[in-house]
């Protein structure tokens, strides 16, 4: 079934906001800056010196009309009303917006007749007359309004987002896809607090929570970037022929509903081929551990014996029938001569006593779909996000 076209644009628009939102906290020249998330209007930042009210559009298919500005410079209007009635400070409007094309029809300068006419008519009705509003006080409103229609596009504003974080961090674009995954995370925390206060927040706050090395991916990002795109910048962050390394490798992944056993045993396969290491040369011998979330025992039972099936060579911590589960046995040293491709835990539990016995670097890479299911600070710990188990195979 073909994706529905007109549902796209919309969060296009919300992902267009969100990052203007992303590239104000970034640009903001004082660490004590502050930008809140749809407050006065979409966006609003606050410096020592001022209050400016952002009103971010994005209509990537649409031309430009005046028409489309009538209602947010209506309701900017009557903010600035309702503040001289309350003796609240000024404020700075600011309308930001992206079209297909028609810019040319907004003049550079705008007076009051061109203004009334445009902005405070609609269906032969002049709103300026509802309001009472005379020309002095309108002139005075728009001597506090900028109509910027000339916003970057959705692709130009992201590459402003990653040169600023490339600047911030300095770091490579590929880096800042993390740093652009945890900001997306941030503001959508944001975006969605009741109180306004909870939806505001410092620069140096904002930095300090997206410089995180240990990068949690979230659907966003993924539904932001595409599936491809995604899967190789995290391919190319942990899972590149540079990363391979003698060490102690833990995938712990979240099996969803729709992988087959067949493709389950496929997929522990490729995982033992690309992160196994047993040669009669190399003292660097190693293969990766393997436990696999939400599947039953009568499955993974299943599994091993189609693995065994294919004379495929892996350990478990079970020596024999009825036997405890042994740490050592699982834990035992891979040699060109034992074949041991990989080691599979079999229950959850079994982790923390495997990895408290190993005395090499560890590292775990934990894929999952709806929540995270193990957690461990004592070692590098990986959390990377998937829509589809099978996703998994594009990474590794």
């Amino acid at each position: 079934m073909p994706h529905n076209r007109a549902a796209i644009d919309p969060i296009r628009g919300y992902f267009y906001q969100f990052d203007y939102y992303i590239l104000k906290l970034l640009e903001a020249q004082n660490d004590l800056s502050t930008v809140c998330i749809e407050g006065i209007e979409d966006v609003d930042i606050n410096t020592t010196d001022e209050t400016v009210a952002i009103q971010c559009k994005y209509y990537e298919k649409t031309k430009y009309n005046h028409s489309l500005l009538i209602k947010p410079i209506y309701l900017m209007l009557q903010d600035y009303i309702d503040r001289k009635k309350k003796r609240k400070p000024n404020i700075k409007y600011v309308i930001y917006g992206y079209y297909l094309s028609g810019q040319e029809k907004l003049p550079t300068d705008i007076d009051v007749k061109f203004f009334k006419k445009h902005f405070l008519t609609r269906s032969g009705c002049k709103l300026y007359e509802e309001l009472n509003l005379s020309d002095k006080k309108l002139i005075s409103f728009i001597q506090n309004l900028t109509i910027n229609i000339y916003a970057p596009s959705f692709d130009e504003q992201v590459k402003k987002i990653y040169d600023k974080l490339n600047q911030i961090f300095n770091c490579f674009d590929f880096e800042a896809d993390y740093f652009y995954n945890n900001a997306l995370r941030e503001v959508k925390e944001l975006s969605t607090k009741r109180d306004e206060k909870d939806r505001t927040i410092k620069r140096k706050d904002f930095i300090s929570r997206i410089d995180k090395k240990d990068i949690l991916f979230n659907s966003w990002f993924l539904r932001k970037k595409g599936k491809d795109k995604y899967c190789k910048s995290i391919k190319r962050q942990y899972f590149t022929i540079n990363n391979i390394s003698p060490y102690e490798r833990f995938f712990l992944i979240k099996c969803d509903d729709l992988i087959t056993d067949l493709e389950l045993k496929t997929l522990l396969q490729n995982i033992s081929k690309n992160w196994s290491k047993s040669s009669q040369r190399s003292k660097d011998t190693f293969c990766p551990y393997v436990y696999l979330h939400n599947i039953s025992d009568d499955r993974l039972i299943r599994i091993k014996e189609q693995l065994q099936f294919d004379d495929f060579c892996f350990i478990d911590g079970y020596d024999f029938k009825g036997a405890n589960f042994s740490i050592s046995s699982i834990c035992k040293k891979v040699t060109f001569y034992n074949n041991i491709k990989l080691k599979i835990v079999s229950e959850i539990e079994q982790i923390d006593g495997i990895l408290k016995n190993l005395t090499s670097t560890r590292e775990i890479y934990q894929f999952f779909t709806d929540g995270l299911f193990y957690k461990n600070n004592k070692h590098r710990h990986i959390k990377i996000f998937i829509e589809k188990t099978n996703n998994i195979n594009e990474i590794i």
